[in-house]
């Protein structure tokens, strides 16, 4: 029972961060649109992060899909991470670390996982 709460106490915590991530990039914020000019890949990238952001937050609040949910909001943050690390500089820390969280979730969540996929 603690296991549960604690784990859906992070999934909370984990989408409540990856809504206020996406918020600017979608809302067109300066430093937003200047970061993701720097990437060189356009403004679509922007766009389509936020989406994923936003949505993987609110899949993490439906058990049944948190698993797969963070799965995909891992790959966004290895891709943070890449960005941060080869491109724009500055610390990629913010991004580790919900890699770890996200990929908590996507571990502890692995049991309903496999049932989304089957065929």
């Amino acid at each position: 029972m603690k296991k549960n709460v604690a784990l859906l106490t992070l999934q909370i915590a984990v989408a409540a961060v990856f809504v206020a991530a996406a918020l600017p990039k979608v809302a067109g914020v300066p430093m937003m649109v200047q970061m993701f000019d720097a990437l060189g890949f356009g403004q679509w990238l922007r766009y389509f992060t936020a989406l994923l952001e936003l949505g993987g937050a609110v899949l993490l609040l439906v058990p049944a899909l948190a698993g797969i949910s963070a799965l995909v909001l891992a790959i966004v943050m290895v891709g943070a991470i890449l960005a941060h690390t080869l491109v724009l500089g500055g610390s990629a820390v913010t991004a580790i670390v919900l890699l770890g969280a996200t990929l908590t979730i996507a571990w502890f969540r692995r049991a309903q996982t496999p049932s989304l996929v089957r065929v």
